[in-house]
């Protein structure tokens, strides 16, 4: 292989190392992303399995960003250990990517037997800031921009609103742009109009395609970046040798 074409593979590969370390940031943010959301709604939840596509979103990203350090590093030498292992990296960062594609694909399609019926956590409602279930519930309506499970109307059977017999709901209900609302039901208008339950299914179903199609953008830079690696691995500068004479 000629000085000029072998440079040329490396200024590739340290190309696609750069893309590594993009790919790697943006799979690592998907998965931050996915816990916050689990966070703020982790009373609807009926148990925390769904935070497996993320920590291993976190592993890949990890995998991801150490592969395009070891990548950068080759572009400026030759190594065959240091190759090998960079190949050894890219297969787990496959097969983490994988795992964390397809247990993303089936979290999005059960997604609505694994959120847990809203109505009882609403019904828990007390309206008190020291009770985690209420700080939860008002969260998640400022949050997502929504009121009841299905509409406001919801909140008139739960029994915090028997119980106060006020005509209002949460002021968390109330949309922001009205600063004059709070909450009463002669004004339906100025709160949230759609349902946290839709709500909640569609931010959790962006995050999770999100990671799925994810995978392919960060198979198909794995794969320039193997082909370059092989390219360098197969013509490598071939080694003299000399007979040596009886003298």
């Amino acid at each position: 292989m000629s000085d000029q074409r072998r440079n040329a593979l490396k200024t590739i590969l340290q190309l696609a190392c750069q893309l590594l370390w993009v790919t790697g940031l943006v799979v690592g943010l998907s998965g931050v992303y996915l816990l916050m959301k689990y966070k703020q709604s982790s009373l609807f939840f009926s148990d925390s399995y769904i935070t497996m596509p993320a920590i291993l979103t976190f592993a890949s990203a990890a995998f991801l960003l150490a592969s395009g350090f070891l990548g950068s590093w080759l572009s400026l030498r030759d190594s065959t250990f240091l190759q090998g292992l960079f190949v050894y990296l890219l297969v787990v960062v496959f097969c983490l990517e994988s795992s964390a594609s397809a247990l993303a694909y089936f979290h999005s399609i059960k997604l609505d037997s694994e959120i847990t019926s809203l109505s009882g956590v609403f019904q828990n409602y007390t309206g008190s800031s020291q009770d985690p279930n209420s700080r939860a519930v008002d969260a998640t309506q400022e949050e997502l921009q929504c009121c009841g499970v299905h509409d406001y109307r919801d909140w008139l059977q739960t029994s915090w609103f028997n119980r106060t017999g006020e005509r209002i709901v949460p002021h968390s209900c109330c949309n922001s742009t009205f600063p004059s609302c709070n909450g009463t039901l002669d004004q339906p208008w100025q709160l949230y109009t759609q349902g946290c339950q839709v709500k909640l299914d569609t931010a959790l179903q962006f995050v999770l395609s999100f990671i799925i199609w994810g995978s392919p953008v960060v198979f198909l830079v794995e794969f320039v970046v193997l082909v370059t690696v092989a390219q360098l691995m197969r013509d490598r500068p071939s080694m003299e040798y000399h007979v040596l004479g009886k003298n």
